[in-house]
């Protein structure tokens, strides 16, 4: 299951580039992949339906309780058959919709339909939130576009915001409720549930929140319709069989478990049966035929919502025979209607007649796929509507009237709706009004709404399939009458089956009178919808946060700070004091050798404090991290003074390189003594707070933590250098987080060049020669014995010659290799001594940071022709593929594996897989490096003094 999600995200990567060459092919591609997946399906179709369970479980931080699960039962089996089947059909369409972007656009939805995947296969209620997120990250950049602007952009933000916010509650949810059971194994959960209680109880309603929000249920239904700003084919996949089935399939999947815990059944079917009602009643509203499918949709997700949240064997059934059913006619429709748009230039019930003549076979694919939506036999949405009525009609719940009352009006409203969605559509008006001119579609491009139709009319007829798919899910549930129901197209003269004609005859009625209806539509006042409250909302959140922002963001980087600071201090504060050991427990030192370096560090930090001179205090701060660094030697650690050093070394230059570009001294202080003192106060409660969590702090082991259990290890990572082996075997789960954060600061770094690049002045592009000779105030040359006449270097053309010397070109020239030399010494012999992948980037970075002091940028880009980031995204992603590899085989992810062959000349070599990882670490490090030095790098271009004859090189002689 598992390698069917990866590899459709790996094809969905591929296909932008692919589509290139291959243009409109690349929807075929897609195509291929989905349809592959449904065939894995079907193949194990037959056995999941007769009772097996197949899962997959991948242990990823055991400690933490983190694993990937998957689990295919008939629910996710049938959302799985929806999911891909519904997308092979979307893929094919879209060949012949979309005319630009056929990469981006084939590559997203296909990436939707794996996160889709495994969202439904997830059994694991953190994997699950994970999918849940990236469902919703996918379809706002399906529906915003690349540049399209104006409503694409609102409607992916309206939809982003509803769906995250609704998330973040449902994420507190899942938390509690696992935290509760004990487990965060869903099929664990379901089969032993957490007794009722307050938190039980909290946790399903933000979970409900969550889910009612991804579905569309009333009030967060507004996002939907506002959605159909998209492409129809994204609005045929995400929006009528995918996404907005998530919040679906999650009720269906905790009903079993909770139905019967307060106030879940209350609380679905009120929502359910509400949105229901409020959906089908706004579709008649709509004049676009998008947005009328769309309130139709949100009506329909209304119905299952209460259907699978009731809790009853029939609910479920007819629940899960609606879900299918939906898929299959709304995405017909939705297809039809990018056809029409398509043909026509106009999806407007007001300007559309007589389609029925001039786009047949169009009018048909909707006649077929619009009985199924208004629920008329024979078709699968006749059997989903009669499980329907049976459940609630006989269903022993509380409130039945109600719920029943409320079904059937939604069901009258759908059958209204329906024949507005025909009769506006395709019929010929009678009011005079000019026929759009149409052509008909290419067959391909019709063929697969034509299909779903089709099917949906299959499905009827052939019911006792859909019995099969449904009715393994539905009996979790008991059925108190004794007899279980089943779908079926007939059940006899029963009450229920004249109630279901009583409400096709009703609504038929109603769109009958439509004039009058419709004028007393107008005439109703409408009150405030959802969409207008979402838009007054964020008008008063956009309001309420200048009003925050306006006393609280004053520009002032002290201010800032000292409330930064403060809350740091406070808060924990208390519980420090409380832990804190006694002081005689405290020894001063362990060797003399750290009073000197302590006193140094005493020293340099006042120094920084007082010194009025940049470059000073710059210089001071690099000594107390050097007389750290020497600590760290006195207490044996030397992996961490090699590191210490090389980070300050090269903070140190970055710093020096941003200094020139601002005022040699710190601006003078205008602030008043009571002003300073506050500032020294908080510098003390600092200090002081930090010093005590530094005595604190060990004192809340209760244990003697992880490293003797390290120490016991080291040997099974086929090293000796125990800190190394946390970094890339132990703990490597870290160090990837860590390399992924310097990653996003280096692609931040790059984002900001980019920025200031787009506001240099490029009005004349030509190299200036710097001049040979600088002369001072007075006019006179200044001697520079050392300055070469001549630009031997790439990038001597790019410094003063006051900046360059022959010395340290040479010197450089000449030390460079061995620098590169001895960080892959560090890197290949971190195992055994100290060092590493994070060590010998940096000794490789200081390297390209002394050429780049001598030579300038120019001189770095001879030197390395890779840029900087490719270097960073080919050591993530060595990495990446380093931790996942293992799963190939089986293994738990970052597993590492020991490696012994014979190299003539070197004899026995021995290794292992966590030195791959962490040549990925040394070249993103080096990545990282270089992305700064190119950050920094306009700094050594010093303007050009005017001279006062000639120009160029020449001029430069003569002055």
């Amino acid at each position: 299951m598992l390698v069917v999600v990866l590899s459709l995200l790996a094809c969905a990567a591929v296909l932008p580039a692919a589509a290139r060459g291959i243009g409109r092919g690349v929807w075929a591609a897609a195509a291929l992949a989905l349809a592959g997946s449904l065939a894995w399906l079907l193949t194990r179709t037959a056995s999941v339906l007769d009772g097996t369970t197949y899962t997959e479980t991948y242990a990823w931080s055991p400690a933490l309780g983190l694993e990937i699960a998957l689990r295919l039962d008939p629910l996710a089996l049938l959302m799985a058959l929806v999911i891909t089947g519904i997308g092979v059909a979307v893929m094919t369409y879209g060949a012949f919709y979309h005319h630009l972007g056929h990469g981006r656009e084939a590559g997203l939805l296909l990436a939707f339909a794996a996160v889709m995947l495994g969202l439904v296969l997830a059994d694991h209620l953190l994997l699950l939130y994970v999918f849940w997120e990236l469902t919703s990250i996918a379809s706002f950049l399906l529906i915003a576009g690349r540049r399209e602007g104006g409503d694409r952009q609102r409607a992916a933000e309206q939809a982003l915001l509803t769906t995250v916010a609704g998330g973040l509650a449902m994420l507190f949810g899942l938390v509690m409720l696992g935290q509760a059971a004990g487990t965060y194994r869903i099929s664990a959960l379901l089969a032993d549930p957490p007794p009722p209680g307050v938190t039980v109880t909290t946790a399903l309603v933000l979970i409900l929140v969550g889910a009612f929000a991804k579905s569309a249920q009333f009030p967060l239904h507004a996002w939907l319709p506002a959605a159909m700003a998209a492409p129809t084919s994204v609005s045929a996949y995400l929006h009528a069989a995918t996404m907005v089935k998530a919040g679906v399939y999650l009720v269906a999947r905790l009903a079993p478990g909770f139905a019967d815990t307060a106030p879940w059944r209350p609380l679905v079917l009120t929502v359910g049966l509400y949105t229901l009602v409020v959906g089908a009643w706004r579709a008649l509203r709509e004049t676009d035929m998008k947005r009328l499918l769309a309130y139709g949709t949100v009506s329909e997700l209304g119905m299952m919502t209460a259907l699978f949240g009731m809790g009853t064997r029939t609910g479920a059934l007819a629940g899960a025979v609606l879900l299918l059913s939906h898929a299959l006619f709304k995405g017909a429709l939705f297809m039809v209607v990018g056809v029409v748009d398509h043909q026509t230039g106009t999806r407007d019930l007001r300007e559309l007649s007589g389609l029925g003549r001039t786009l047949p076979a169009v009018a048909v694919v909707a006649l077929l796929a619009g009985a199924s939506m208004a629920k008329l036999p024979p078709t699968v949405g006749w059997i989903a509507q009669d499980g329907a009525l049976e459940a609630v009609l006989h269903g022993h719940l509380t409130g039945a009237a109600w719920a029943a009352a409320a079904l059937c009006l939604g069901s009258v409203l759908t059958v209204t709706y329906t024949a507005r969605f025909l009769q506006g559509g395709f019929a010929t008006k009678r009011d005079g009004r000019a026929r759009r001119p149409a052509r008909p579609p290419h067959p391909a491009f019709l063929a697969p709404a034509a299909v779903l139709s089709v099917l949906g009319l299959a499905a009827g007829l052939g019911h006792p399939v859909v019995d099969a798919l449904s009715a393994p899910y539905a009996d979790l549930y008991p059925e108190p009458s004794g007899k279980p129901f089943h779908a079926a197209l007939w059940h006899g003269w029963t009450p229920v089956v004249w109630l279901a004609l009583l409400i096709v005859v009703l609504g038929l009625a109603l769109h009958a009178a439509r004039r009058p209806f419709s004028r007393l539509l107008h005439r109703l006042p409408r009150l405030p919808d959802a969409e207008w409250c979402y838009r007054r909302g964020m008008i008063a959140l956009h309001h309420g946060a200048v009003v925050f922002t306006r006393y609280t963001q004053v520009g002032s980087l002290p201010l800032y700070l000292t409330a930064i600071l403060l809350t740091v201090v406070v808060l924990p504060s208390i519980a420090m004091l409380h832990a804190m050991p006694p002081l005689d427990q405290v020894r001063a030192w362990w060797t003399p050798a750290e009073l000197p370096l302590a006193l140094t560090v005493v020293i340099a930090a006042a120094g920084a404090a007082v010194l009025k001179h940049r470059l000073a205090a710059v210089l001071v701060t690099g000594a107390v991290g050097y007389a750290v660094a020497g600590l760290f030697v006195v207490q044996g650690a030397p992996d961490l003074a090699l590191t210490q050093f090389l980070v300050e070394s090269l903070t140190l230059v970055v710093v020096v390189l941003v200094l020139r570009r601002m005022p040699p001294r710190f601006t003078p202080a205008t602030q008043t003594w009571p002003g300073r003192l506050g500032r020294a106060a908080v510098a003390l409660l600092v200090g002081g707070f930090v010093a005590g969590f530094a005595l604190t702090a060990p004192q809340g082991r209760d244990n003697a933590g992880p490293a003797g259990d390290y120490l016991r290890r080291v040997g099974e990572t086929g090293g000796e250098n125990v800190v190394n082996a946390i970094v890339v075997d132990f703990r490597a789960l870290d160090t990837m987080g860590e390399i992924a954060v310097l990653m996003v600061t280096a692609l931040g770094v790059i984002s900001l060049i980019r920025l200031g690049a787009q506001t240099v002045d490029r009005s004349d592009g030509r190299r200036r020669a710097a001049p040979d000779v600088i002369t001072d105030s007075a006019g006179s040359p200044t001697a520079r014995w050392d300055e070469p006449r001549e630009h031997w270097l790439p990038g001597s053309t790019d410094l003063l010659g006051a900046e360059r010397s022959v010395l340290m070109e040479v010197v450089t020239r000449l030390l460079f290799p061995s620098i590169l030399v001895v960080s892959l010494f560090l890197l290949l012999s971190g195992h055994y001594r100290p060092g590493g992948g994070f060590s010998g980037g940096l000794v490789a970075g200081q390297a390209f940071i002394l050429r780049y002091l001598v030579g300038g940028p120019t001189d770095v880009e001879h030197a390395i022709r890779v840029r900087p980031g490719h270097l960073i995204g080919a050591g993530l992603t060595l990495a990446a593929a380093t931790a996942i590899a293992p799963l190939a085989l089986g293994r738990p992810p970052l597993t590492s594996t020991l490696w012994s062959f014979h190299l003539p000349l070197l004899g026995q070599v021995k290794t292992s897989s966590s030195l791959v990882f962490d040549i990925g670490v040394y070249l993103l490090i080096l990545g990282v490096i270089l992305t700064l030095l190119s950050a920094a790098g306009t700094s050594l271009r010093a303007p050009v003094p005017k001279l006062g004859t000639g120009t160029g090189a020449a001029g430069g002689r003569r002055a």
